[in-house]
């Protein structure tokens, strides 16, 4: 019996999209002024807390795959992460819409779509570890 371990590489990769989206600029507000071009890049390190959650869903998504001798672990942190990821993309939404409510014109960069790949092979890692999980059963069955 051969257990895939695909799951290691997704988890990595979601792992890695998180850890650069973490330092990625969210957006940009222009000045309302007519006469004025200056514009104010808003970057993680402007949004200390969200930079925070954004580095530990990387480090817990890290951590994971070394968690493959305990699958319920390894999935239980897994669904965690998922959670977090998705609370911080609720948030940074959230956020784009108060600084587009300012006085000046905020302009999306896009980079909170980053997000949604992690989300996805996150996911993929958890169909992968499932996989795994009846593999080991039906290999305990068998026996």
């Amino acid at each position: 019996m051969v257990i895939q371990r695909i799951q290691t590489l997704w988890l990595l990769l979601a792992s890695v999209i998180v850890a650069i989206y973490s330092f990625l600029p969210k957006g940009v507000i222009a000045s309302a002024e007519l006469d004025s071009n200056s514009a104010t890049i808003i970057q993680a390190t402007d949004i200390p807390v969200l930079l925070v959650v954004e580095l530990l869903i990387a480090v817990l998504l890290f951590i994971a795959i070394f968690l493959f001798k305990n699958t319920k672990r390894q999935k239980r942190v897994t669904i965690i992460s998922m959670l977090l990821i998705v609370v911080s993309e609720v948030t940074e939404l959230m956020l784009h819409y108060r600084w587009a409510s300012y006085g000046g014109k905020f302009e999306w960069l896009g980079s909170t779509t980053v997000l949604f790949g992690a989300l996805i092979f996150a996911a993929l890692a958890l169909k992968g570890i499932n996989h795994d999980e009846k593999l080991l059963r039906s290999a305990d069955r068998l026996r």
